[in-house]
């Protein structure tokens, strides 16, 4: 895939969003956007796209460790199906489990305070998860499984 990419780490008050280089390789943070409802987190994410001329975009799924669906995993997959039949916009769903988790342990170990991490945390996950799916792109385009 060619063109920048957009990565989402979708919450009911932060939308986390990173961006790719236009080769698909790396994420770069963009940072955070505060929504009042799924409506408002729909213009916020249709925004960005156009903004940074996005091709594709990428949500962070919730999924339980089992790996199992929950109320907030449903109701990103309903937010994903409407927004790409309200901008046919491309867009993927990919396994977000524990991001949050590395990213406040990440702040931990770096010493970064509860005030100073506040509004990142979103935004470094929306980074890591856009990563990962980069990452596993290039895998799948090169044919290396990783072995």
């Amino acid at each position: 895939m060619r063109g920048r990419v957009l990565g989402v780490d979708y919450g009911e008050r932060r939308l986390g969003l990173a961006v790719s280089d236009p080769l698909g390789i790396t994420a770069q943070p963009v940072g955070t956007v505060t929504v009042s409802s799924p409506r408002e987190a729909l213009y916020a994410v249709e925004d960005a796209v156009k903004q940074r001329g996005a091709v594709h975009v990428v949500f962070g799924l919730p999924r339980s460790m089992s790996g199992g669906m929950g109320p907030k995993a449903r109701e990103l997959v309903r937010f994903v199906a409407v927004f790409q039949r309200t901008t046919g916009v491309p867009a993927s769903l990919w396994d977000e489990r524990l991001t949050s988790a590395s990213v406040e342990q990440l702040f931990d170990e770096s010493g970064v305070s509860q005030r100073a991490r506040r509004g990142k945390v979103d935004t470094v996950a929306a980074q890591l998860i856009l990563q990962s799916y980069l990452d596993a792109q290039r895998r799948v385009s090169t044919g290396d499984r990783g072995e």
